[in-house]
């Protein structure tokens, strides 16, 4: 008589092992999409605080633009102490590392992806764009 022995063969155990292989490769790349999906939304929904409180400080102070000079979160006016415009320096996650918050005086948004900046700045006119950004607030491709 013989016994029948339970357990897996080496092909069963190989194809459940390709199969989980195939699922992760499908998470990972879902996950991917996901994390670029929230910096863009991230660095366009702190575009859009940036743009209000420099409305709201044109309409306290006259039409005057506030003070606004090119550095590392410098904005001026919109960070005093109070804090009434803004409580601190926003970030830009899809430019990312150390120059996130570093601010350029310019009268045109981005042509093209760059970390330089996170910030523009057009002193004269008040407009505000991301780095990294086109004109239209859609992001410029990553190289």
């Amino acid at each position: 008589m013989r016994h029948a022995r339970s357990g897996f063969t080496l092909v069963e155990i190989l194809i459940v092992v390709v199969i989980l292989g195939i699922l992760a490769a499908i998470v990972v790349s879902s996950f991917i999409g996901a994390v670029e999906e929230a910096t863009i939304g991230t660095t366009q929904s702190e575009l859009q605080k940036l743009r209000r409180a420099v409305e709201v400080f044109q309409v306290r102070n006259e039409n005057a633009l506030p003070a606004v000079t090119a550095g590392n979160g410098t904005w001026g006016d919109l960070i005093a102490n109070t804090g009434e415009y803004l409580k601190e320096a926003p970030t830009n996650p899809y430019v990312g590392g150390a120059n996130n918050q570093q601010i350029i005086i310019a009268s045109t948004p981005d042509a093209a992806y760059q970390t330089t900046h996170g910030w523009i700045y057009n002193d004269i006119t008040g407009e505000i764009w991301a780095g990294g950004f086109d004109m239209n607030d859609e992001p410029l491709p990553r190289p």
